[in-house]
């Protein structure tokens, strides 16, 4: 068409379809971070000691750990965050909540989780950490989040954007009258890629499992020998 820019009309076009997304993201809206109870339930080690969930947030892991393990650590390092998993845990004597970073722990775990945390933390230091914190045969498990950073993370978080809404209208197939009740998490921008996290992974946790993984997020998967 004469006068016409194809490049305004893509992006205009990737903008309705964003806008699209979103409205449907906002009618059926789902916790990313929850999701992945249910992956970290389905890798347990088999020693059932102690577990610790490091940003334990409003305390969701914590209890579904609890019914698993003999005694739960749930540590994070934002007071309202801690204020809220002890009302959820109260009933739960063998759960402990803290107020603390994974610097300040104490002792060895048979179990160490962090959901939507590595990228808070300086990345080397932080596995360095967990690999200090579990125990010989233990395992640690990570879900986490990385910007984009090459071709292949980009059609990946496309596919993400694309799939989000269908998860949404799996978990949640009832419209949201109003939006979810959800605690302000301290938020974060990712700034390690999913190549230098590989990259330090393999260092410092040498056999180690990541992969790519819906709602834009990865998971980190290692046993100590």
């Amino acid at each position: 068409m004469p006068g016409c820019n194809p490049r305004s009309t893509d992006s205009s076009a990737l903008r309705r379809v964003s806008a699209g997304l979103a409205a449907l993201n906002a009618r059926h809206p789902w916790s990313h971070n929850d999701h992945f109870h249910g992956w970290i339930l389905r890798h347990l080690p088999s020693a059932r000691g102690a577990a610790l969930d490091i940003g334990c947030g409003t305390g969701g892991l914590a209890i579904a750990l609890a019914d698993r393990f003999e005694q739960v650590t749930a540590i994070d390092a934002d007071a309202a965050m801690v204020r809220a998993a002890r009302l959820a845990t109260a009933a739960l004597p063998n759960v402990a909540v803290r107020q603390s970073g994974p610097e300040d722990v104490e002792g060895r775990f048979d179990l160490v989780t962090m959901i939507a945390v590595l990228h808070h933390l300086p990345l080397r230091p932080a596995l360095l950490r967990l690999r200090e914190l579990v125990a010989p045969g233990g395992r640690v498990l990570v879900v986490g989040l990385a910007p984009p950073a090459s071709v292949s993370d980009t059609v990946w978080d496309l596919s993400c954007a694309v799939t989000n809404p269908l998860i949404g209208l799996v978990k949640h197939p009832r419209v949201a009258r109003t939006p979810l009740d959800r605690a302000p998490f301290p938020v974060a921008e990712p700034s390690a890629t999913i190549a230098e996290i590989r990259s330090a992974t393999r260092e410092v946790l040498p056999g180690s499992r990541l992969r790519r993984r819906e709602g834009f997020r990865f998971t980190l998967a290692w046993t100590a020998p």
